[in-house]
């Protein structure tokens, strides 16, 4: 029979912390959310540009009431100022834009998506957001198999957005939302309807998935299993920019876990001056190799044409080089100017290819200077949470926690995709981008801050700082 002393100093025991059902719901919805950040294009060929267009702001719309609703402990002069200027800039690019109303439209998608990172953010601890974000992608990675799985057995064939079967052939396989290539050896594109983006998705799954297993998270076993499954979808969407992607997070992973073993100041320093002679000597050798790196890969050193739409989009840039054209991401295929004017595949392209050209395009030299300033900001940031070991009094050799390597390993990751997409400016490279820069403002440390001070129940431990 269990006894407990009647002392009066000594605490009757109590239960071990749960979490309450709102807060299980409100968890819920984060999960929901992230989720939909994830799926992008995979909205369109479920939903259609209208029923895309109600999911977005209809989930921005809730997330603003939940969030006034509940009001959670915000430092409100701790934004991540350069993001917000970057939205700013883009709302006042409606006064000079080329195009207003795909302005106006691609806007709202951008405030939709910054009103959810920071939703997110400011209502979930470090550890919730985790493990929020390796839910959501789970739900993203196990629907684009299973979807594979039914095109390949039940459909039986190649399948057009919206469920629709192709009448006869296609004049080009980039329009389809699956090539039914699962069984045959071919790249597939899961929800998205491409294989990039599937490849992305697929990379940031296995980060998240080996993050949580190293926080020794509950069924590891599980997680060992969602983080095959991404490996198996990241090698069968063969997206070459993802495999640089990936080299790249593996560089910084190497080099955060080698900074942390550092223990005088000096030590770091060398460590750096290595690192930028290792960097510049890879991107020089990535550069004059890249025919042979790209033959290997099976991809044309072009990037599959992209070259020539860097030089449509530069050549337009340089006609307004200060403020740009406007705002518009993605660009709105319906508008003149954007209608037929680069071809791919016998497409209208939506994107450059280029996160950098892209907001050249728009916002011209100054929102490139905005843009780089926010990258820079929270690529300084997320390095220095990831490689500085945790410390508030004068205790100063606490463990480091597996948690912070994730916003360092998403700069990586976002940054290579960068160079050949412009999907960091939209989805969940933005939404991403806003949420850690803002959660790193909010809690620089794991456990500690207006954000964090919260009893949440993982595993019956209490996850407020001590």
């Amino acid at each position: 029979m269990t006894s407990h002393t009647q002392h009066p100093i000594t605490a009757p025991p109590a239960a071990p912390v749960r979490e309450t059902t709102g807060h299980l719901l409100l968890r819920g919805w984060c999960i929901f959310v992230l989720a939909g950040g994830l799926a992008g294009t995979g909205w369109l060929m479920v939903l259609g540009t209208v029923g895309t267009g109600v999911a977005v702001f209809g989930s921005a719309l809730l997330s603003l009431v939940l969030w006034v609703i509940l009001r959670p402990p915000v430092q409100w002069r701790r934004l991540p100022w350069f993001a917000v200027g970057y939205v700013v800039l883009a709302t006042l690019s409606l006064f000079w834009s080329h195009w207003p109303g795909a302005s106006a439209l691609t806007l709202a998608v951008l405030v939709s998506t910054t009103v959810l990172g920071f939703f997110v953010a400011s209502v979930l601890t470090w550890r919730e957001i985790v493990r929020a974000l390796a839910s959501a992608l789970k739900w993203i990675l196990a629907l684009s198999l299973l979807f594979e799985l039914w095109v390949s057995l039940i459909w039986q064939g190649p399948i057009l957005p919206q469920f629709v079967r192709p009448d006869g052939g296609v004049d080009d396989p980039i329009v389809l939302w699956s090539r039914d290539n699962l069984s045959d050896g071919g790249r597939i594109q899961g929800l998205f309807g491409n294989s990039n983006a599937l490849a992305y998705v697929a990379l940031l799954g296995m980060v998240v998935f080996a993050i949580r297993f190293a926080a020794r998270a509950p069924r590891r076993v599980l997680l060992a299993g969602w983080f095959a499954l991404a490996v198996f979808l990241f090698v069968r969407a063969g997206s070459a920019t993802a495999y640089l992607a990936a080299a790249m997070t593996v560089v910084v992973l190497v080099t955060v876990l080698l900074m942390r073993t550092t223990r005088r100041p000096g030590e770091r320093t060398r460590f750096y001056v290595l690192y930028a002679v290792v960097a510049i000597g890879g991107l020089a050798g990535l550069w004059y190799a890249r025919d042979a790196i790209f033959a290997i890969l099976g991809r044309s050193s072009d990037l599959t044409g992209r070259e020539s739409i860097w030089a449509a989009v530069a050549a337009r840039a340089a006609e307004r080089p200060v403020w740009g054209w406007g705002f518009s991401s993605p660009w709105v295929p319906t508008e003149p100017a954007f209608d037929r004017w680069i071809v791919d595949h016998g497409q209208t392209v939506m994107q450059a290819h280029n996160m950098w050209l892209d907001v050249f395009l728009q916002l011209g030299a100054v929102g490139v200077a905005v843009m780089a300033l926010t990258y820079l900001a929270f690529i300084w940031r997320s390095w220095f949470f990831a490689i500085d070991r945790p410390r508030w009094d004068l205790v100063a050799d606490r463990p480091y926690s597996p948690l912070t390597l994730l916003p360092t390993l998403v700069a990586a990751q976002l940054l290579v995709q960068g160079l050949a997409e412009s999907t960091p400016l939209l989805n969940w490279g933005w939404m991403l981008l806003v949420l850690l820069a803002f959660k790193i403002k909010q809690a620089p440390l794991v456990g500690r801050g207006p954000t964090e001070q919260r009893l949440v129940g993982e595993q019956g431990e209490r996850l407020t700082s001590p």
